[in-house]
């Protein structure tokens, strides 16, 4: 498996819980766009990925990896998350949710459930698991993944210079998909961009 924290020692952490668990971990990664690029290249039958991670965040970063390697399984880890990831990550394809309080033997359960087929979600996000699945059926997704990648850092408080250094993009590409986003949430302030991206669990408040 693939396992992406951007916490090295907890990622050493982890790696070291999931082998003792019995569980082979081929590739390691800081940040999401590293761990789309191991996951291209190792193809593990489970990825877990931390969801605040920098660059590319964890629900960005499984889009990309299941569009690559869609065998893949996903489980994402977070401490504190927005409701809205949950939904969210599942109509991405993501097939666990683990919130690290619930402690590693979680995690290994999520693991061997998606590994199966089935799909894990921390029971303290139970409820919002049973909304999504008697809320009417969601809009197609209004932003681009790129799209979402601005928001997130704007939300993080990043100027759009220093969101297209991070995205590899020029200043002016990532002006246009922010007019973009802006243009399709009718949201035109940074206060709006922040408030959105926290209830649609863009980013962790």
């Amino acid at each position: 498996m693939l396992i992406a924290d951007d916490h090295p020692v907890l990622l050493r952490g982890l790696a070291g819980v999931l082998a003792l668990s019995g569980f082979a971990v081929v590739a390691e990664a800081q940040d999401g766009r590293a761990a789309v690029r191991l996951a291209r290249e190792h193809r593990p039958d489970v990825a877990v990925l931390d969801v605040a991670m920098p660059v590319v965040n964890g629900l960005d970063a499984a889009r990309d990896i299941l569009d690559a390697a869609p065998e893949t399984r996903v489980v994402l880890l977070t401490g504190v998350a927005g409701e809205g990831v949950v939904p969210e990550a599942l109509r991405v394809g993501v097939r666990g949710f683990v919130v690290k309080a619930q402690g590693t033997d979680d995690l290994a359960q999520a693991i061997r459930d998606v590994s199966r087929g089935a799909i894990y979600v921390s029971p303290c996000y139970s409820r919002v698991l049973m909304r999504s699945c008697v809320a009417p059926s969601q809009p197609a997704e209004r932003l681009s993944p790129r799209e979402r990648q601005v928001l997130r850092l704007i939300a993080e408080g990043k100027t759009t210079k220093q969101a297209a250094a991070l995205l590899a993009i020029s200043v002016k590409t990532a002006e246009c998909h922010r007019a973009h986003m802006m243009d399709k949430l009718g949201i035109h302030e940074t206060a709006g961009l922040v408030r959105y991206a926290i209830r649609e669990g863009v980013v962790v408040a």
